[in-house]
């Protein structure tokens, strides 16, 4: 199969050309001040972004999975459904990025783990309708490309996709000068994946009396650094500054813990067929995003005390005062994704679950809703 990372292209390497009705009137630059121009000399390195490429063929090539090669220089990529092993597939895409996550890690130094964070932001929300993620592209924007730094961000994106077992298949790098300061960077990611016609979640027998389970998350994941960025102003620190929170850890470090990656446990789970929905508890944390996979008649109850809530959400609710409601639709506040199970089905799922390295809670319920109240209600919150 074919792959695809173009080196690095323009702002309109792959645009029409812009045409204005109203030209702007130029004074003509004399023929004996005119030197010849290079891509290097408006701010274009092609050389560094070949030897970024060199520098991650190894890397794209560790990701190999049946269905796709893993190699880098072509202009699309392939996949063969039936390698895979599917025979009447549907296929599921996302796309997503960062976010304002990025600068920490450029305030800090730090380029190893955003790229994980841009796997698992795409992954999980393909699992969570019972997908399984098969291949990834990204987009790496950056105003002057810095080969190391480019490399560390993308071996973040190999791992990612190791862990989530989808082919790295192929991206672009766009060096952009004028358009981003210097140091800084933008990344966006697309994953597809793939389930089998009838199996795809949530399921339409969600009702009352299911049970709720809650996954740990590893930390903030990739949501409301906007606000965590604040706060940590807010409180004269800098990224190499002790964690309040965790004096083994600087304050970056902990903040880019990489968002957890859940599908191989997920999958398992929902291939002993002990799942109904499952939400990834992204922006909008508990309250915004369990909804999106319940039906309209039912309410999940979730108790809060079913789980301990780790240091930095503390921290961060206590230095910025913000209100327990908020906490709980602004971060993730250690649960990183939801699962609705029959009760039957419940011991088994929490089971294969923790086999495949979950902390897994039971955090609350399904039940009948009255009228139009919110479709997610948090209780037990009064600590936070």
């Amino acid at each position: 199969m074919q792959t695809i990372r173009v080196g690095v292209s323009s702002a309109h390497s792959k645009s029409a050309p812009y045409h204005s009705t109203r030209q702007p009137t130029r004074k003509p630059i004399p023929a004996q001040d005119k030197a010849g121009l290079t891509y290097r000399d408006a701010g274009v390195d092609i050389d560094a972004g070949e030897a970024l490429v060199q520098a991650i063929k190894p890397l794209a090539k560790s990701t190999a999975r049946p269905g796709a090669a893993a190699g880098l220089g072509g202009f699309g990529a392939l996949f063969d459904l039936k390698a895979a092993g599917f025979s009447d597939p549907i296929l599921v895409s996302t796309t997503d990025g960062v976010g304002t996550k990025l600068k920490v890690a450029i305030e800090s130094g730090r380029h190893d783990t955003v790229g994980i964070d841009l796997v698992a932001m795409c992954v999980n929300d393909l699992v969570v309708q019972g997908a399984e993620p098969l291949l990834f592209l990204d987009y790496y924007a950056t105003g002057k490309l810095d080969v190391a730094a480019g490399r560390s961000i993308i071996a973040g994106i190999a791992e990612g996709c190791r862990q989530a077992g989808c082919a790295l298949v192929g991206g672009e790098t766009a060096e952009m000068p004028g358009m981003y300061a210097d140091g800084d960077y933008d990344l966006a990611g697309f994953a597809v994946g793939a389930a089998e016609r009838g199996s795809l979640l949530p399921r339409e027998d969600v009702r009352a009396g299911d049970v709720i389970l809650g996954l740990e998350s590893s930390g903030v994941h990739s949501n409301g650094y906007s606000l965590v960025r604040r706060i940590v102003a807010r409180c004269g620190l800098g990224y190499a500054d002790p964690a309040p929170f965790d004096k083994r850890l600087s304050l970056g470090g902990a903040l880019l813990a990489p968002t957890r990656i859940y599908v191989k446990s997920c999958l398992a789970a929902v291939r002993i067929g002990a799942v109904k929905a499952m939400a990834h508890i992204t922006g909008g944390g508990l309250i915004e995003n369990v909804p999106r996979v319940l039906p309209a008649d039912v309410v999940a109850e979730i108790d809060a005390r079913a789980w301990t809530l780790p240091p930095v959400f503390g921290w961060l609710a206590k230095e910025g005062g913000v209100a327990p409601h908020e906490m709980a639709r602004t971060f993730n506040c250690g649960i990183g994704m939801v699962l609705v199970t029959a009760p039957e089905n419940a011991v088994e799922a929490v089971h294969t679950l923790s086999q495949h390295g979950e902390t897994a809670h039971v955090i609350g319920s399904i039940r009948s809703r009255d009228g139009d109240e919110p479709q997610s209600q948090v209780s037990g919150t009064e600590g936070w």
